[in-house]
């Protein structure tokens, strides 16, 4: 007998009807059940963190999640959908630090490392329930009851293996270079992070007056981050373009600069030239520094400093034709630093703040430019402080400016494997196709060195240790580093009962338990200690088509029949996040592309075509939104609003209109239909 068909038009009462009618019947299992002997069709989830609530856009990200499996799985594929939990990284960090009313490294370090870290597991769970019950109301099929957790030692160790086989290609290094940095967090970031945090900002520049040495003169040279001007050793011109001694007649002041920028900067009619140049002429002439912040550093390094040098990234485009240069603050000064082996000076700390030898220590460097434009100002120094319109990185975490600034740090060797990362991409259907041939193909053309490490606590511990000697060994699994450690059953028993109990008996793969595990040197014999870092938060999520398995241990058939996917979807926003991780490691380690098939979704807007936020007051509760209109409404308009790709307007009176219009009258159809029998 089948129930009687209402006439209403109360969907979302229906929809809760058959939502518990799959729950209480497993449809879902039985649709996997009944065609395991049907070909694989493979989907992966891009890993949610369960720390942070789900929004409207996850309903866009859901609904196309859930069509083309289920389509597939009509058409009698066996489709696999194991659910997955992002659980590390800054994100989770900073939700701790604000339970905990603890500001930066320095508290977390006085409050404890191990019970920080047990309140980083915790809050990972924090909205697991509501995500659970997004998804279902949304109607979004995964098998969340055997999820795969980033934080689980078989997950971790899966990552182990695969950096070890990183190592061993060559590719996992250590370098002291010009890193992204969030002074917030005391971290680097990678290339595909920054790229995620611009901002347009407004912000005051400087073009300063840098006394010529032994003349009446001044050399002109324009930055972006007066901030940076103590540190500064050096000025650059390009070698090839043509450069001024001028002299101003209103009052005679000398001044030396681009000759193709002097009427933008100086004003057309306003100075006489007195002599031309090219710029390698002007190279090793001296001047006088701004600040004698800086020459005690430079003295002990017993380096020359404070004179011009030539590079030919200089451009001409902005400013005057001169660079200043602070190679502590700059890939191209950086370069150039090496090239004339500049002393190093670095007038600012791990925090961003200026160092005591300067007058502002203490201060926020960025907050500091205008106290330097004040101090050049009052010396007679400042020629202009024109304001720059620019787009700057802020952490995507903690929206934080970010820095550029030197640092050790671990870098993967992208650049090694640009040619397949490149040949990779090309195998994969992007939908839309400008994406991956556009976007995403002149990423992967400027690809960067991944920079892999963070000096942080929460995250997959880096498994390199080091030694006195100089020995370094990349450890690739939990058997390895107990044959190798003389103390690893002594680690077990001091945290017996801190670790997790996922870890099964064994040192759970965190810190700080696994800082305290030793391992003998295979060359002098003494003990070697893990390096203090841990791992980018992209490099698990980009690890687990294999790591979900616990590949190479275990599962070696079941990866292989489920490797690469054949569709994966999210927003525009993962394209230098999760698209890239998986494509970056997949090439590395398999060189292969990961996934066959994958649609970019555009983000969901306000009706007005505006970006949803909570401090605009335009944002949707997606909650209120599915009880207010039903799941198959929303999922309707957005199979008809526009095409996925493509930015979304969500509003509720376009969504009736669709209910009304399509679904009001299937429904009424059926009524018509049954009624006739």
């Amino acid at each position: 007998m089948y129930n009687k068909v209402p006439a209403n038009m109360n969907f979302v009462e229906r929809e809760k009807n058959i939502e518990k009618f799959w729950e209480d019947e497993q449809i879902f299992k039985k649709s996997i059940d009944s065609r395991k002997q049907g070909p694989t069709y493979t989907f992966y989830d891009g890993p949610p963190t369960a720390n942070g609530k789900p929004h409207i856009g996850h309903v866009l990200t859901r609904v196309i999640k859930d069509m083309i499996p289920r389509y597939r799985a009509m058409k009698g594929y066996m489709v696999p959908r194991k659910a997955g939990w992002d659980t590390h990284g800054l994100p989770v960090e900073l939700e701790v630090e604000k339970m905990l009313g603890l500001d930066g490294k320095e508290q977390i370090e006085q409050y404890g490392l191990e019970p920080f870290i047990e309140h980083c597991k915790e809050s990972v769970w924090k909205y697991k329930g509501m995500w659970e019950r997004f998804s279902n109301t949304v109607g979004f099929w995964a098998d969340m009851e055997h999820p795969y957790v980033t934080y689980h030692n078989s997950f971790i160790e899966s990552e182990w293996w695969a950096l070890k086989e990183i190592w061993n290609k060559g590719l996992l290094y250590k370098g002291f270079k010009i890193v992204p940095y969030c002074p917030r967090c005391g971290t680097p970031l990678s290339s595909h992070e920054v790229a995620q945090g611009y901002k347009d900002v407004k912000e005051r520049s400087a073009i300063a007056k840098f006394p010529v040495k032994g003349e009446d003169a001044y050399i002109l040279a324009w930055t972006t981050t007066p901030w940076t001007l103590p540190s500064n050793v050096a000025l650059c011109v390009n070698p090839d373009e043509t450069y001024v001694k001028v002299k101003m007649k209103e009052d005679g002041t000398v001044y030396y600069m681009a000759q193709a920028l002097c009427d933008t900067v100086l004003g057309e009619g306003t100075y006489d030239v007195l002599e031309t140049f090219v710029g390698k002429d002007l190279e090793y002439k001296e001047y006088e520094p701004l600040f004698d912040y800086a020459v005690a550093t430079c003295e002990k390094q017993h380096k020359k400093a404070f004179y011009i040098v030539c590079d030919n990234y200089v451009t001409l485009t902005d400013g005057t034709g001169v660079v200043h240069i602070a190679p502590a603050f700059g890939e191209d000064d950086s370069k150039v630093g090496r090239k004339y082996d500049l002393p190093f000076v670095q007038l600012v700390d791990g925090k961003g703040e200026m160092t005591k030898e300067t007058p502002w220590a203490g201060m926020f460097c960025k907050k500091a430019d205008p106290e330097v434009l004040k101090a050049l100002r009052e010396s007679g120094l400042l020629f202009s402080a024109p304001v720059f319109e620019h787009s700057y990185p802020h952490c995507w975490r903690c929206d934080t400016p970010l820095i550029y600034y030197a640092r050790e740090s671990w870098f993967i060797k992208m650049t090694a494997v640009k040619d397949d990362l490149i040949r990779n991409n090309n195998t994969i259907n992007w939908i839309p196709e400008s994406i991956g041939k556009g976007r995403f193909g002149d990423w992967l053309e400027n690809v960067q060195d991944w920079g892999v490490s963070r000096n942080r606590y929460w995250g997959t511990p880096l498994n390199i240790w080091e030694c006195e000697c100089g020995c370094q060994h990349a450890i690739g699994s939990q058997a390895e580093l107990k044959s190798m450690s003389p103390n690893y059953t002594d680690v077990v028993k001091k945290y017996a009962k801190e670790m997790d109990q996922e870890a099964n008996g064994e040192v759970e793969l965190h810190r700080p338990f696994i800082d305290d595990v030793t391992i003998t040197c295979p060359k002098c014999g003494k003990q070697m200690h893990r390096v203090p870092e841990v791992i980018d938060c992209w490099f698990d999520s980009g690890s687990m088509p294999f790591a979900q398995h616990h590949y190479p241990f275990e599962n070696k058939e079941l990866f292989e029949q489920q490797f690469p996917a054949d569709f994966i979807s999210e927003a525009v926003d993962q394209t230098r996040g999760w698209f890239y991780s998986l494509l970056a490691i997949s090439t590395l380690i398999f060189n292969k592309a990961p996934y066959k098939n994958v649609i970019v979704l555009g983000h969901v807007q306000d009706e007005n075509g505006q970006k949803m936020s909570k401090s605009k007051g335009n944002a949707v509760d997606p909650f209120d939104a599915l009880q207010t209109y039903g799941a198959d409404a929303i999922r309707w308009y957005f199979y008809i609003n526009s095409a996925p790709w493509l930015p979304n307007r969500f509003h509720g009176k376009a969504v009736i209109e669709g209910q009304r219009r399509f679904m009001g009258t299937l429904w009424n159809t059926i009524l018509c239909t049954l009624c006739e029998y």
